[in-house]
């Protein structure tokens, strides 16, 4: 992301994939490449759980719902974002280090610790990237963001916060063999 309407943009396709759509509402046309493609929904495929964006690169929480929403999701998503970005800056080729990785969580632990590696990303910007945190302390209600899978959790976002904010070395080695940033 080199600037603020990068991240606007990517925020603004996560909202078109994952809203539902109004009734009566045609399917977006989009063109990559020349190509036209039908822009999918997917809002019923997958469940966005957390974000955050970062200047190099992102990480989302997701829960499909079927096998392999995720990955149709995520060609589809990073491609359109792709292309986008090399629009905007006159350049080609891949945009994307490699393929997206993703990690299946075991266990609700492994769940709360993953939101909170998610949401402590950003530091020591917490609030300055954007991220699904504010969400979390009901500062913002994204509609496409679903806390309730974690929040639930907790006995209210305050509570959340404390776990978030605290100084707890037990959540990188529950993470530890996520191999997120690797």
């Amino acid at each position: 992301f080199k600037n603020t309407q990068d991240y606007a943009v990517f925020l603004n396709y996560l909202k078109e994939y994952l809203s539902p759509l109004p009734e009566k509402h045609p399917q977006r046309q989009i063109a990559v490449n020349n190509k036209d493609y039908q822009c999918r929904n997917y809002c019923n495929s997958v469940i966005l759980i957390a974000y955050c964006l970062m200047t190099n690169h992102f990480h989302l929480l997701i829960k499909q719902t079927d096998a392999r929403n995720i990955e149709l999701f995520m060609r589809s998503f990073a491609t359109r974002y792709a292309s986008y970005f090399n629009k905007r800056y006159q350049r080609s080729g891949t945009l994307f280090e490699g393929p997206y990785k993703a990690v299946l969580i075991d266990s609700d632990e492994q769940l709360l610790h993953l939101s909170r590696y998610i949401h402590l990303n950003p530091s020591p910007n917490l609030f300055k990237q954007p991220s699904s945190y504010p969400d979390y302390l009901q500062h913002k209600n994204t509609s496409w963001v679903q806390t309730q899978d974690i929040l639930q959790y907790f006995k209210n976002p305050l509570a959340y916060k404390h776990f978030v904010e605290a100084e707890n070395q037990s959540s990188l080695s529950i993470i530890t063999n996520f191999s997120l940033d690797s």
